[in-house]
């Protein structure tokens, strides 16, 4: 497998039974887990976009961030995802 250019992790506060619980997804991670894979493949994105458990922000939630670059985001929302979208393509992070 080749490395992807970056590998986005966006909690969705799952926890050691498996189950979703937790403010992140309270606040519908889930959704924007979905809306940022779909927009992923539709800008052809070099990204690999993982769910994790909890990220510990939890006052900040939905939380997610993207390495190699070690960008944390935060309060989540569809804008937000498209405007960081836009940065990733660019080569650089979002403000």
């Amino acid at each position: 497998m080749q490395k992807p250019d970056y590998h986005i992790f966006v909690c969705n506060s799952f926890r050691i039974g498996g189950d979703p619980q937790g403010v992140c997804n309270r606040k519908d991670a889930i959704n924007l887990l979905q809306y940022l894979e779909t927009e992923v493949i539709d800008r052809g994105l070099d990204a690999m976009v993982s769910s994790t458990g909890c990220l510990k922000l939890c006052e900040k939630g939905p939380v997610m961030v993207v390495y190699p670059g070690g960008w944390w985001y935060t309060e989540l929302t569809e804008d937000k995802l498209d405007d960081i979208l836009d940065c990733l393509e660019e080569g650089k992070p979002a403000e």
